[in-house]
């Protein structure tokens, strides 16, 4: 009894669609005022997808050119990142349940990859509770992962590195965590 219905439920939209496609057919396209902007030729149809792309490239990266980004020294860097991780206290607890742990709240696989990249960190993950060391730690994932930024001092760049890995500066994301961050940096007159 159901296979009827079914059937004919499948018949109103295959109905349904041929109606709406052939609605479609009906618009008079080329009277429309966009139809007219269309590319002629090759050539002009290259630029627009030339532009289009660049269009979308730029607004992938955020908006805003690598080279038309503010920079900071590495110091107010640190402290705007120190701020919104443990509100510049060096006593603080444990977060992401446990799993992050002093003033720039570092998480293990973080330290792995700084401590692989420069040996010299040592093999203590508890040490990144010690401020100093922490920053050593930054300091050592940046130039693994977002070294163009941390030699110019992108806070931005590095700001989203720090909160969602190597890829962050891609990350829709970690927005919202470069905003707190920026609140946190001294204005670009005042330096």
């Amino acid at each position: 009894m159901n296979r009827p219905k079914l059937r004919r439920l499948g018949d109103t939209v295959a109905t349904a669609a041929r109606k709406t496609w052939r609605g479609v057919q009906r618009i008079p396209w080329r009277r429309l005022p966009w139809w007219r902007l269309r590319p002629h030729s090759r050539r002009s149809a290259g630029v627009l997808g030339l532009l289009l792309m660049a269009i979308v490239w730029f607004s992938a990266a955020g908006g805003t050119p690598a080279a038309a980004r503010e920079n900071w020294p590495h110091r107010e860097v640190l402290d705007a990142l120190r701020w919104v991780e443990s509100s510049n206290r060096d006593d603080v607890r444990d977060g992401d349940n446990g799993r992050a742990i002093g003033p720039y709240q570092i998480h293990y696989v973080y330290w792995l990859d700084a401590s692989s990249f420069d040996p010299e960190l040592g093999d203590d993950y508890q040490q990144c509770r010690n401020r100093a060391y922490a920053e050593r730690v930054i300091a050592a994932y940046m130039r693994r992962y977002a070294a163009d930024a941390w030699a110019s001092g992108d806070a931005e760049t590095i700001a989203k590195v720090h909160n969602g890995g190597p890829k962050g500066h891609q990350k829709l994301a970690t927005e919202g965590y470069w905003q707190r961050v920026r609140k946190h940096l001294p204005a670009p007159a005042s330096r």
